[in-house]
């Protein structure tokens, strides 16, 4: 994976809805989750540091895992949202889901890495 650091969107609702609509792209939206993981590249060295990265995280991805290639690292996210915050994709957006057929397991990926940031920005923002 190529690793340039973009700006990132803020974390807020309307980027969270932006993500479910498909309307910022896959790295953009995996940049955002090792951001507030606390992965952070460094540009001079070209290596990540991951001192910020909880243990659990950094012991299992010493680097940012890849959530749309690969299913583990998408668990162990779904794993990490509090249990009363799983459904907040549904309670605070209104997000119906995925209609049977017309989703892959990338839009559930996405789907994923949306609910935990939203999550990550409701703990954070009280």
């Amino acid at each position: 994976m190529n690793i340039i650091m973009k700006d990132l969107p803020p974390l807020n609702t309307d980027t969270i809805n932006a993500i479910l609509n498909e309307e910022i792209d896959d790295e953009t939206v995996m940049q955002m989750v090792w951001y507030y993981l606390g992965y952070r590249y460094d540009e001079n060295s070209k290596t990540w540091d991951s001192s910020e990265v909880e243990a659990s995280w950094k012991e299992v991805y010493p680097e940012p895992p890849n959530f749309i290639e690969n299913r583990p690292p998408t668990v162990k996210l779904t794993r990490s949202i509090p249990k009363e915050n799983k459904q907040l994709l549904k309670e605070k957006l209104g997000f119906k889901g995925y209609k049977l057929g017309t989703f892959d397991p990338r839009d559930t990926r996405r789907a994923t890495m949306a609910n935990w940031l939203l999550s990550y920005l409701m703990i954070h923002s009280s």
